[in-house]
């Protein structure tokens, strides 16, 4: 069994390689900015969402079709606000 620290640098590797450009950046830049904080189980989530295939999650994430119920979960829905903007961005 991996320890935490393990599995956020093992995570971090597979989002930023995950073989469609547009994924790395949607699926890096949140666990650049949020990886530290996301708690055991979440890591759990989160390398069950970086098994998926890319197109399908990318559909998710762009908004192009909503996730089925059993992917949309808390962290899921976490990755899409993190990209998400109301207003304007200064």
């Amino acid at each position: 069994m991996l320890d935490d620290d393990m599995r956020r640098r093992r995570i971090r590797v597979r989002a930023w390689r995950r073989g469609m450009r547009e994924m790395d950046i949607l699926m890096g830049r949140f666990v650049d900015a949020r990886i530290e904080a996301l708690p055991a189980e979440a890591l759990d989530e989160l390398e069950k969402l970086l098994d998926l295939p890319d197109d399908a999650v990318f559909r998710w994430l762009s908004g192009a079709e909503p996730a089925p119920p059993e992917r949309d979960t808390p962290l899921l829905r976490q990755i899409i606000a993190f990209h998400t903007h109301d207003g304007p961005i200064h």
